[in-house]
């Protein structure tokens, strides 16, 4: 899974830490969440999502892991 935090975090000039006290984590849940190493819960999707002024769909980009 890809997500386009980053890009929509520079959007709202926030930083990760800025993000992250947004949604009540710590700023290395942002982190790996752009990185790929951690999904998120649907709830912390929903909220980041909400942050960030999108949907869970324009904010997460699902791969077909069979491509």
């Amino acid at each position: 899974m890809r997500t386009r935090i980053k890009e929509l975090r520079a959007r709202y000039d926030l930083t990760q830490e800025d993000l992250a006290r947004k949604v009540g984590v710590r700023r290395e849940t942002i982190l790996f969440i752009e990185k790929g190493k951690y999904n998120p819960s649907l709830k912390l999707a929903y909220n980041i999502a909400k942050a960030l002024q999108t949907t869970i769909d324009e904010l997460f980009i699902f791969e077909d892991e069979d491509s």
